[in-house]
């Protein structure tokens, strides 16, 4: 096990893609901090994970409110003293009906989620890694294919990922003169409970239903480990990975 000298938050690290960066990471020698609305699946991931108790804190967050997510990074400072990586993982999407049906009050969760649960951590980061030191750190935002390409039905996911696409670039531009790097990594049918209908047909673009192949997560979590581990003046600013015959390449 590699010494334990970086710190990172991870939000949506209770299952899936989440739960796999935070497994590469600790594998990497990160301690992480793991992020989460629900306690029960973070310890449940934590407890698979197979992670010390020294590598790891749970921090049950809601990253829709300020304040809970203030609370988080207050409690990566008092545990670990600094923060070097932030993963802005934490997503959800909405039912895939006609755009003129999409009721406010479900675009204003996927927003709230999205994009202003990403926005909200990254405030906090830039405090706390502009006055550490040493100064710096990186942030990896979890974009999605749907940052470039949308699926049918999918107006509010689609919106906040194209609008994460450029708080990414602002974030990598602001973050230039504090030593902060900002990338995103968009994924593609990486296999988790959120996929899983895609292995029986999803909805296609000429409504046509069909299958589409999927991803270990792994793939998804050794990306990240890998754009995490470059020195601060090096960055991936956006990187796909993706099956490699999930139809996002092409029309369909």
């Amino acid at each position: 096990m590699a010494e334990r000298s970086k710190v990172a938050i991870v939000t949506g690290a209770g299952t899936g893609v989440g739960r796999a960066i935070c497994e590469g990471l600790v594998r990497a020698g990160y301690s992480v901090v793991m992020a989460g609305r629900r306690r029960e699946a973070l310890e449940d991931a934590a407890r698979e994970i197979g992670a010390e108790d020294h590598s790891v804190l749970i921090a049950p967050t809601d990253v829709t409110d300020p304040a809970s997510v203030a609370a988080l990074f207050a409690a990566t400072k008092r545990s670990f003293g600094r923060l070097d990586l932030l993963v802005n993982n934490a997503g959800i999407g909405s039912p895939a009906v006609p755009l003129e049906e999409i009721p406010f009050e479900q675009w204003q969760t996927v927003v709230a989620t999205n994009l202003t649960g990403t926005f909200l951590c990254t405030q906090e980061a830039f405090r706390m890694m502009k006055d550490q030191s040493p100064r710096g750190g990186r942030i990896i935002n979890n974009g999605s294919v749907s940052a470039y390409a949308p699926r049918p039905l999918s107006a509010p996911y689609t919106a906040t990922k194209h609008a994460v696409l450029g708080l990414t670039k602002s974030t990598s531009l602001d973050g230039r003169a504090y030593d902060i790097a900002c990338g995103q990594i968009d994924i593609g049918n990486a296999a988790t409970d959120m996929t899983a209908r895609m292995t029986e047909g999803v909805l296609q673009p000429n409504g046509t239903v069909a299958p589409e192949p999927r991803i270990d997560p792994k793939h998804v979590a050794d990306a990240v480990v890998y754009m995490a581990d470059l020195p601060l003046d090096a960055n991936v600013l956006t990187m796909t990975i993706m099956a490699t015959k999930m139809p996002f390449v092409g029309r369909g």
